[in-house]
């Protein structure tokens, strides 16, 4: 299982800003995907999931800012951020728990900031 993440880099704050996710070697649409983020020095922390259905679920800070979403042809997943701030500066990972298994992509840098 491979997951490539991509899109990220600096905005300033207000911004938006997408980031993708590629998956390989597993059946992509009936799994959940899941994104993270990890600040420096803390565990990393769910931030939104979905599921192969289409079900959608946020953490507080970033309900109504971020959608994530998902394209089973192209395998990816998506996390569209807007209104960005400041302390939303993080690595970002996409995530899929497979076979009993966890797998993470290799995290992407989000960085907002004027």
């Amino acid at each position: 299982v491979q997951l490539q993440a991509s899109g990220g880099g600096l905005v300033q704050p207000g911004g938006s800003l997408r980031v993708s996710c590629a998956a390989r070697g597993i059946n992509f649409r009936p799994n959940t995907m899941d994104w993270y983020r990890q600040f420096p020095g803390k565990q990393r922390d769910v931030v939104a999931t979905i599921t192969s259905t289409g079900t959608t679920n946020y953490s507080d800070s970033v309900k109504g800012r971020f959608t994530v979403s998902r394209d089973n042809v192209k395998r990816t997943v998506y996390l569209q951020m807007d209104s960005l701030k400041p302390e939303d500066t993080a690595v970002y990972y996409c995530h899929v728990q497979f076979r009993s298994r966890d797998f993470w992509g290799q995290g992407t840098q989000v960085t907002v900031s004027s």
